[in-house]
């Protein structure tokens, strides 16, 4: 990968290829889950310590034979076992439990697939009656066996006793002088022991990951699959090529996406929600009608019922918006609740707020909530109206009804239905000249 992040490690839709893996085959609710690692261990360790596996380490890279016996000790004889890795990311639910399920009737089952271009993976060898014999890698391979087409995708499911008995026997008698997994399946057929190779559904699901050209391939597919699966749900994509999903996108009824909208953790779109062009969304729940103008960056935040952002507007995480709420352009907002019908229309940082409901708050005000060691909170009651340009000096409440004046800097409580003003005195001086240049 020519990376200092180990090869399981390196991103797709923004989570590491590992954990697609695991996420993947958890829903099987396997007894164990065990990760072989080796290169780059601890990190990869300490990078994936939320996941409920087991950490096997080899030591000594040898061979995925090698790599899998080491797992093989902390298995039950009396368990199926399913052999995965970490660098397949797009393997289906469905495809590894048909797997798991012929396994279960005591045959040792190969996922294959059906390549145009198998240069580079083992070939599936099979007899005249179509039994599988053997499979061959690619440096040991004849010239006849480099025509066949059927690849193995290493992914393989059996009893674990039969597999721990074959791991042992294992030599490192081939070009690479490496235990190879794929020895089992000559093994198996010496034995009389049932072979049964599968062919995954498509390509994409089994492809594997050595370079970043690769990685960006499959970082295509997966932001093509989950695009695909939007627009069956209902969802409207003015370009399926144009939207990046990383983690999980659910939407209501009607929702419309705009073209390079990036979506990241757990998001949730609600019935008629409009997304605008360049849109980031992170972690955040958006209510039906609300309407998201170009250029809008919303974290960590609920957005409620028809409200309107942006464009060109920061959602900070910790923010809570009611019903029709506006915040305009060019507004960043952080770790504030903002009540129905209420207004912040364009150029103001709001910053640990409560605002109350129908407040209208003008061009260029500011919370000044940081004194440079602590935050302090500002409260604003219903129905406040704040003239642009102002300065709220936090910890401070303007009232209900209160009207703030334009240009003012408030450090103490606006009265409630009252007109706060705090402005120097207008000076004009007579004779004044600009300073000229010596």
């Amino acid at each position: 990968m020519k990376s200092d992040l180990p090869k399981v490690l390196q991103p797709l839709a923004g989570r590491a290829l590992l954990a697609h893996v695991l996420e993947r085959s958890a829903v099987l609710n396997a007894d164990q889950m065990l990760v072989v690692y080796g290169h780059g261990g601890p990190q990869v360790c300490e990078s994936l310590h939320g996941y409920e596996v087991e950490w096997v380490l080899q030591a000594k890279q040898l061979g995925t034979g090698h790599a899998v016996a080491q797992a093989m000790p902390l298995v039950p004889d009396a368990n199926n076992v399913l052999v995965l890795y970490g660098d397949v990311p797009l393997i289906e639910a469905n495809t590894l439990r048909n797997l798991m399920d012929r396994a279960q009737t005591g045959c040792l089952v190969l996922l294959s697939v059906i390549l145009d271009n198998p240069s580079g993976y083992g070939r599936i060898v099979r007899d005249d009656k179509g039994n599988v014999t053997h499979i061959v890698e690619q440096k040991d391979a004849s010239e006849s066996e480099l025509a066949i087409g059927e690849v193995n995708t290493g992914i393989l499911a059996c009893d674990a006793a039969r597999l721990h008995g074959w791991l042992n026997d294992l030599d490192t008698d081939n070009a690479q002088g490496e235990y190879y997994l794929t020895d089992v399946i000559a093994k198996a057929v010496t034995d009389k022991y049932p072979v049964v190779a599968v062919t995954a559904p498509t390509e994409a699901e089994v492809l594997g990951v050595n370079d970043k050209v690769q990685l960006a391939e499959l970082e295509a597919e997966n932001r093509r699959q989950k695009a695909m699966a939007l627009m069956r749900n209902g969802v409207t994509l003015l370009d399926p090529n144009r939207i990046d999903i990383r983690g999980n996108l659910a939407c209501g009824c009607d929702v419309s996406i705009d073209v390079n909208a990036v979506f990241e953790g757990d998001v949730y779109l609600g019935d008629g929600v409009v997304i605008e062009p360049n849109v980031v969304i992170r972690n955040s729940k958006l209510a039906a009608g609300t309407v998201v103008h170009a250029n809008t960056v919303i974290e960590d935040s609920d957005i409620g019922p028809n409200c309107e952002l942006g464009p060109f507007t920061r959602v900070r995480p910790g923010t809570q918006l009611a019903e029709n709420v506006k915040l305009g352009n060019f507004v960043e907002i952080k770790k504030s609740r903002v009540k129905k019908g209420s207004k912040v229309n364009h150029l103001s940082y709001v910053g640990d707020t409560e605002i109350g409901e129908m407040v209208n708050i003008g061009a260029g005000t500011i919370t000044c909530n940081y004194d440079g060691a602590n935050k302090y909170k500002t409260e604003i009651g219903d129905g406040a109206f704040i003239g642009s340009g102002v300065n709220l000096v936090a910890p401070v409440k303007v009232g209900k009804d209160a009207t703030i004046g334009a240009g003012s800097t408030i450090s103490e409580d606006a009265k409630p239905g009252q007109l706060t003003i705090s402005r120097a005195k207008q000076v004009t001086v007579k004779g004044w000249k600009r300073p000229q240049k010596q």
